[in-house]
């Protein structure tokens, strides 16, 4: 079977897409099929950074497309980025062999409709992988006007592609209810979450004392965002409370990761004056588990206003780790569901956007309990949430997409 896997980033990028799909190309490729990737050949976070134009790794045939790499300092340059990903994905998709089916990612957003495209006028399945919904997204955050010309038309394009899907991965119920909203049938839409990286992470305390030694954190209570740094995650309160807090000497808020919103995370501390908070990059997912480790408090956060929009992905890293987090979100969200779930409230605690005195009386009583030992119903939940569970799982998914078409 021929596989075509399409999206803004691949291997050897280290966000959060890029892992998952690497990850798929490869279970793809166990499974005896041939893989065809196309990405672009610049780092998502670092425009910088440039990949091989055409190469072949562990068996996957990789394509990556030129774009400008403008970055993401205005919404100008992000549509300029974006449509030269388009234009040339396409003379390239144009000129591949008929595939047996297509998974398109959601970077950049549409991306689908021209995988669709392809498939209708060569032939194939075409599978949506839904990792954040779009134009929707952009309307939460503000970039579009709902029921606006260019709304309503990006909205238009989109339905066209997820009415024409074979089937199409929805992350989680909210998602799945956004996308029957949208009239799409829900014997099309398979729901499952993205997978932990528990094959490449654990809990490592050895890595964890050393990645605190090298950043001055050693004796400190580590609060720890990790992950993208977007509107999707609001992180204003989390940033007052640090300023609240600042004043106790043992506790340190870490911010990992990067995204249109890292360098405000940057100018708040640097305006403040806060020597609690650090900021690092991305780490490497040969590290990850001694940065991840090093939380005494993961925080995970939600926008209320894009609840089924985008996923709370790092939650099941955290989960596998056994570590406390604390979720900052809606009641009726994917994160507040499993911190149910886990029905522990020193280990899944719950605070709401904005109400900065319920994040700083939790993360109070966080540090009031110390770092404990692995919790070990943490990780049985995570379990459910496995590379091997679901990898697999969704391999098949896209197989029998194949074979229907």
């Amino acid at each position: 079977m021929k596989v075509l896997l399409l999206n803004q980033c691949f291997h050897p990028d280290h966000v959060a897409t890029a892992q998952h799909l690497t990850d798929l190309a490869l279970e793809l490729v166990k499974r005896g099929h041939q893989v065809t990737v196309v990405a672009s050949s610049r780092g998502y976070d670092d425009p910088g950074i440039r990949y091989p134009v055409r190469e072949t790794w562990r068996g996957i045939d990789i394509r990556r497309i030129w774009t400008p790499g403008l970055g993401k300092k205005a919404k100008w340059r992000r549509l300029v980025d974006f449509a030269m990903f388009w234009g040339n994905a396409k003379r390239i998709l144009f000129f591949l062999p008929r595939q047996d089916v297509t998974v398109c990612l959601t970077s950049p957003p549409l991306i689908s409709t021209l995988g669709t495209i392809v498939a209708k006028l060569k032939g194939g399945a075409v599978v949506p992988w839904v990792m954040d919904l779009n134009p929707d997204e952009a309307v939460a955050a503000g970039w579009l006007k709902a029921g606006g010309f260019a709304e309503r038309t990006l909205t238009f394009i989109q339905n066209w592609s997820f009415h024409r899907a074979s089937r199409i991965i929805a992350l989680d119920r909210f998602m799945a209810e956004r996308l029957k909203a949208k009239g799409v049938s829900g014997e099309v839409i398979h729901v499952d979450a993205p997978w932990s990286h528990d094959q490449a992470i654990r809990y490592d305390a050895a890595a964890r004392d050393a990645f605190r030694a090298d950043h001055g954190l050693t004796d400190k209570f580590v609060v720890m965002y990790s992950g993208n740094h977007s509107p999707c995650h609001p992180l204003d309160s989390v940033l007052a409370a640090a300023d609240e807090m600042k004043s106790n000497e043992r506790l340190h808020f870490l911010f990992v990761g990067g995204g249109s919103e890292f360098k405000k995370v940057q100018a708040f501390a640097k305006e403040k004056a806060l020597n609690n908070i650090t900021c690092l990059p991305y780490q490497p997912m040969e590290k990850l588990s001694g940065s991840l480790s090093a939380a005494d408090l993961h925080l995970v956060v939600m926008g209320d206003a894009f609840v089924g929009l985008v996923h709370p992905c790092k939650i099941y890293n955290i989960l596998t780790l056994g570590i406390p987090f604390l979720f900052i979100g809606p009641d009726q969200s994917h994160g507040a569901d499993l911190a149910r779930r886990l029905n522990d409230p020193t280990h899944g605690r719950v605070a709401r956007n904005g109400d900065r005195a319920e994040i700083v009386k939790q993360i109070r009583a966080a540090m009031a309990r110390g770092p404990g030992p692995v919790n070990e119903a943490a990780r049985a939940l995570g379990a459910e949430f496995s590379h091997a569970v679901l990898c697999s799982r969704l391999a098949q998914i896209i197989e029998q997409a194949a074979a229907g078409a």
